[in-house]
């Protein structure tokens, strides 16, 4: 059993005024009718990690209402023991503290690996880009902690180029700078991304699964990845970025590519059923990857998972799950979506009352 959470504790979160769970490593199966707060639950463990978690909400936006008093979500691990809490008050940014000590989002990512699955995502292999370079970058963001501090580096420089080619700036001392620090960082990115990629193909060889195995390849707009040399890239591309307002090029063009393994067919092409499972056999490579890594594997966050697999599906899923000896929160409208968890797993029913979440702990 790797790190895991032990309790958790909501104060004004969403529908959860207030809110305490606590938790013994076994995945824990939560139930109850859709809008009851279950994936408020989720929310808040994902915001246990570097990003604006499952949802992509602003700090704003998790207060509870009427109140808008601030939120403030706690966690507590186990074996070794750390003190977590990410909290913001009223309009003020969102803080972290690890220990009592104020920190940093990516100083979560060092503690806590945190991987997720939700409904949004089932539509990954068919919308645009952006979805599918959001979900490779929190893949790799999961083996490289450091890999949000290359992207924020990246996307300052891209920002500030970007006002000079806007403002129509030919004066090219003005760009080699920038172009350099762009280059540096998208080095670092690429070759994050790459290893991600790499070591999910190795958790996907050999591996006896139900799910099926996906090829997956980095390619950019013109069909191949971002240039290994970026600066002279940039520098070439000047005129043609400053017709269209913006940088054309680079690894936030990147797109990730799918391919179902066993049919030859890309994840675009697949069924709605063959997608999903797809996405479920990456997850799971995915902590599987991790475990092998880290000698522990990650915590799972699976919203509505069962719901979309058949009887034989599920129990493949979780009987994964406890082979890799994962802590796994999981969400579905019906306790018998994971009867066959029995023991394995913890209980929580939540249910609304009056506008609130109430949650009780079996």
């Amino acid at each position: 059993m790797g790190l895991t959470i032990a309790t958790l504790t909501l104060s004004h979160f969403r529908s959860h005024r207030a809110a305490r769970l606590a938790f013994d490593g076994r995945p824990v199966a939560i139930s109850g009718p859709n809008g009851a707060g279950k994936t408020n639950i989720l929310e808040a463990v994902s915001l246990l990690s570097p990003g604006r978690g499952l949802r992509r909400a602003g700090s704003d936006e998790l207060a509870r209402k009427p109140e808008s008093l601030g939120w403030k979500i706690r966690a507590e691990t186990a074996s070794p023991f750390h003190d977590l809490e990410t909290f913001a008050e009223g309009a003020t940014p969102r803080q972290v503290r690890i220990d009592g000590k104020p920190a940093t989002q990516v100083a979560l990512g060092r503690i806590l690996r945190i991987l997720w699955l939700v409904p949004a995502m089932d539509r990954l292999w068919i919308e645009a880009a952006e979805g599918r370079r959001r979900f490779l970058d929190r893949m790799t963001l999961s083996f490289a902690p450091d890999h949000a501090d290359a992207v924020l580096a990246y996307e300052k420089a891209m920002r500030d180029r970007n006002r000079l080619l806007k403002d129509m700036v030919t004066d090219a001392h003005w760009y080699s700078a920038l172009e350099s620090q762009m280059a540096e960082a998208a080095s670092q990115i690429t070759s994050n991304r790459h290893h991600a990629l790499n070591r999910i193909a190795a958790a996907q060889s050999g591996a006896e699964t139900a799910f099926p195995a996906a090829a997956l390849s980095l390619i950019g707009p013109e069909g191949h990845d971002t240039p290994k040399d970026l600066a002279p890239a940039l520098a070439d591309n000047r005129r043609r970025d400053m017709a269209a307002g913006r940088t054309l090029i680079g690894p936030h063009r990147a797109d990730l590519s799918a391919v179902y393994t066993a049919k030859g067919v890309p994840a675009d092409q697949c069924s709605t059923g063959e997608q999903k499972a797809l996405l479920i056999s990456l997850i799971l490579s995915n902590a599987r990857a991790l475990a092998a890594d880290l000698g522990t594997p990650p915590i799972l966050l699976l919203d509505e998972v069962a719901a979309h697999l058949d009887q034989n599906r599920r129990a493949a899923l979780y009987d994964e799950i406890c082979a890799l000896g994962a802590q796994a929160l999981m969400t579905g409208t019906e306790p018998g979506l994971f009867d066959s968890l029995g023991a394995r797993a913890q209980n929580v029913t939540v249910v609304e009352q009056g506008g609130l979440s109430k949650v009780t702990l079996t």
